[in-house]
């Protein structure tokens, strides 16, 4: 498994803050229009502390109050990506983001994109079918907005195809580069086998990260985590030449993020390499 990953070199980035402090209080210093994306996956373990849909509302609640300071930092062509899952409880699912989508809207948020994030392993379900997806809002502040899909094209299904007749007969009826992803993508998530694997429960995987931050940020641009965990979004950010801000509450994850952020600047954290295929039957264990 492990021995199937890369260490890639690429741009150094610019400037990295990361710190174990409440994201609002780590947020409200910041001038207006700073980040260029912000990528985040908040908790949804919601707690148990009062009935189940007041419980449900505090959440709610407490996401607006980060989601605001969020709009604020937001550059105008930049890009906010909120991901989540379902809550589950008792068997009954919410699904968190039909829940925050007003709360964007009210900003006057424009969803471009509910990217679906694919993956192949999780809890299995008996009285249910089993979770094997969550969903990425992609919000803008306006229709003015920094997008490029060429870094993050992937093959196409028939990449030698041609034009069989018209003006275009004999060129290639496809981009060279390959084609557009489109919004459903299938990655691995981070389980116990996965060359990323931190103590962390619910990690980004990076490449996960990469396809965004690659797609809507240029080089030197700010990237933003105010959930950072292990600080996924952060290495995404620096390994491709741009800068990382990140805060969590959790002291022990804040230092693992460094640590890999080190890593990464020496060019020895193993990642899973963006593109590389989910399954290949000539491998060891399928080659994940």
């Amino acid at each position: 498994m492990h021995g199937h990953a890369t260490v890639q070199h690429l741009p150094a980035s610019r400037n990295v803050k990361m710190v174990c402090q409440d994201n609002l209080a780590f947020m409200r210093p910041l001038p207006d229009g700073m980040m260029h994306l912000i990528v985040t996956s908040p908790p949804y373990n919601i707690g148990k502390r009062y009935e189940r849909r007041s419980s449900l509302d505090a959440y709610i609640q407490a996401q607006a109050q980060v989601i605001s300071e969020c709009v604020r930092l937001l550059s105008n062509r930049g890009s906010l990506c909120w991901q989540v899952g379902n809550h589950v409880d008792n068997g009954e699912i919410f699904p968190l983001d039909m829940h925050l989508y007003p709360i964007f809207r009210e900003h006057g948020l424009k969803l471009r994109n509910r990217i679906i994030w694919h993956f192949e392993h999780g809890l299995h379900c008996s009285k249910r079918f089993s979770g094997r997806y969550e969903t990425i809002l992609w919000f803008t502040k306006g229709d003015d907005y920094i997008f490029d899909v060429d870094p993050v094209r992937v093959p196409s299904k028939y990449p030698g195809k041609k034009y069989f007749k018209g003006p275009k007969a004999g060129q290639l009826s496809g981009n060279p580069l390959g084609k557009n992803p489109g919004d459903i993508w299938l990655i691995p998530n981070v389980k116990h086998n996965h060359v990323e694997k931190t103590d962390h429960p619910c990690q980004f995987p990076i490449e996960l990260i990469e396809r965004l931050v690659l797609s809507m940020t240029g080089e030197g641009d700010n990237v933003f985590d105010p959930y950072m965990g292990v600080g996924s979004s952060v290495v995404a950010a620096i390994k491709n030449g741009r800068s990382g801000y990140g805060c969590d509450t959790e002291k022990a994850y804040v230092d693992i993020a460094w640590e890999r952020v080190h890593l990464q600047r020496a060019g020895l954290l193993q990642t899973r390499p963006m593109g590389k295929p989910i399954y290949d039957p000539s491998k060891p264990n399928g080659g994940h």
